[in-house]
């Protein structure tokens, strides 16, 4: 053992030799997954609870969603899920408040839970955006419109 091996036992720098771990966030994994009875719930609620970093587990059965809040990473707990036997995605879904064009092909789907629809790229601007704004600004449907037009 060195001099400096010993100095550093006794003060608080961090020893060069040892690495430090680095942690994993609180993050929370929503997933989707087909459950129809409460056998399924519970086979689901178990598989992922007993992870190494969940802390707390939600399972909505009527929204198909299960909530996992923890130190874990999200294709762990969608591998894990997948291991019950059940079909499962990442939740797709975003608040439909959101969302510039809810009513999109690309957006709106029939099986997602009231208030949500799927995150898709919109193929319409934001209407916030500026060229947006411009192209309204020469609009024949503005009736404050440019009058030079």
């Amino acid at each position: 053992m060195g001099l400096l091996d010993h100095v550093f036992e006794y003060f608080p720098f961090s020893n060069p030799k040892k690495k430090k771990k680095k942690r994993k966030p609180i993050q929370t994994v929503n997933i989707k997954v087909k459950m129809d009875c409460d056998g399924c719930e519970r086979k689901v609620k178990n598989a992922v609870s007993s992870m190494k970093g969940a802390k707390s587990v939600e399972v909505d059965r009527k929204q198909s969603k299960v909530t996992v809040t923890g130190k874990v990473d999200a294709k762990k707990v969608l591998k894990e899920v997948q291991s019950t036997g059940k079909k499962a995605e990442i939740w797709p879904y975003v608040p439909y408040n959101l969302v510039a064009y809810p009513y999109a092909t690309q957006a709106y789907d029939k099986k997602a839970p009231s208030g949500f629809v799927r995150n898709a790229p919109q193929a319409l601007s934001d209407p916030k955006s500026e060229e947006e704004k411009l192209m309204l600004m020469f609009s024949d449907e503005n009736p404050h419109a440019c009058s030079i037009m």
